[in-house]
C-alpha cells in the first residue's frame, strides 16, 4: 500500500514570527548592498558626463545612467516593502510576549490565590479575638501582681494628709528663710557666744585689734588689770 499510494509526509510547523522576521532583514541587506554598488556606479557616470563633451558619447553615458537610476528605484521601493513587513511582524512579536506576559500573569495570581485559600482554611478570624482577649486578661493580672508586691509595709493606715500638707508647708517656708539669710541654712551656722576671760569672766579682745592705748604704752594696772588710777588724783 505504501509504495501505491505513498508515505504521508508530516507537515512541518509553520515558520515562528522571529524566523520570518529574520529571513526578511536578510533579504533586507541584501538589496541594501545592491543598491549600495548603484550607487558607486551613478557616482562613476556622473564624473563621466562632467568630462565629456556634449553629445552622442555623453548622451550613451546619460542613458546607461539612467537605467541604474531605475534599478535603484526598484531596490529601493523593495527595501521599503521589506521594511514596512518586518514593522508589521516586529508589532505581532510585540503583541504575542505581552499576551504570553498575561498568561504567565494570570497563572502565577491562580496559584497564590489556591495557596492563600489553603492558609486561609488554617486562620480563624474567632480563634485570634479568643487569643486577644486571653492577651488582654494576663496584662491585666499582671498589672495586679505588680501592684500587689509594691505595696509598702512600714507606712501605717491612718495618716492624715491635711497634717502631712501642713508639716510640708511649714517645711517649705523654713527653707525660704534660709536661702534669704546669707545662703547658709541655720543649722550649719557656727554657733556665735562671746568668749570671756578665764578668770575675770570679761570678754577677751578681738584678735587683730590694738590694745587700749594704756596697756599700748605701759600703764601700770591695778590688781584686777584695769589701769591704775593716778594718786594725785586720789588726793586731788
Amino acid at each position: 500500500m505504501k509504495r501505491v499510494f505513498g508515505v504521508k509526509k508530516d507537515k512541518e510547523p509553520p515558520p515562528s514570527i522571529q524566523d520570518s522576521s529574520d529571513r526578511i532583514n536578510k533579504r533586507g541587506e541584501t538589496v541594501d548592498e545592491k543598491i549600495k554598488k548603484l550607487d558607486a556606479e551613478l557616482a562613476r557616470y556622473k564624473e563621466q558626463i562632467k568630462n565629456t563633451r556634449p553629445g552622442p558619447a555623453q548622451e550613451a553615458v546619460k542613458s546607461r545612467a539612467m537605467r541604474v537610476l531605475k534599478q535603484k528605484r526598484m531596490y529601493e521601493g523593495q527595501r521599503d516593502m521589506l521594511y514596512n513587513q518586518t514593522f508589521n511582524l516586529d508589532q505581532v512579536a510585540f503583541a504575542s510576549e505581552g499576551i504570553k506576559d498575561a498568561q504567565q500573569t494570570v497563572s502565577a495570581l491562580k496559584s497564590a490565590n489556591k495557596e492563600l485559600k489553603g492558609m486561609m482554611k488554617t486562620v480563624k478570624i474567632q480563634d485570634i479575638d479568643n487569643l486577644q482577649d486571653e492577651m488582654m486578661d494576663l496584662m491585666d493580672v499582671s498589672s495586679e501582681i505588680q501592684e500587689t508586691l509594691g505595696r509598702s509595709y512600714s507606712v501605717p493606715d491612718d495618716i492624715d494628709e491635711e497634717d502631712l500638707m501642713g508639716e510640708l508647708d511649714a517645711l517649705e517656708a523654713d527653707m525660704a528663710m534660709e536661702t534669704e539669710s546669707d545662703g547658709v541654712p541655720s543649722y550649719l551656722q557656727p554657733d556665735k557666744e562671746p568668749d570671756f576671760d578665764s578668770e575675770l569672766n570679761l570678754p577677751s579682745a578681738p584678735t587683730g585689734h590694738a590694745a587700749p592705748a594704756g596697756r599700748a604704752n605701759n600703764q601700770a594696772e591695778d590688781e584686777l588689770g584695769l589701769p591704775a588710777v593716778p594718786r594725785a588724783s586720789l588726793r586731788g
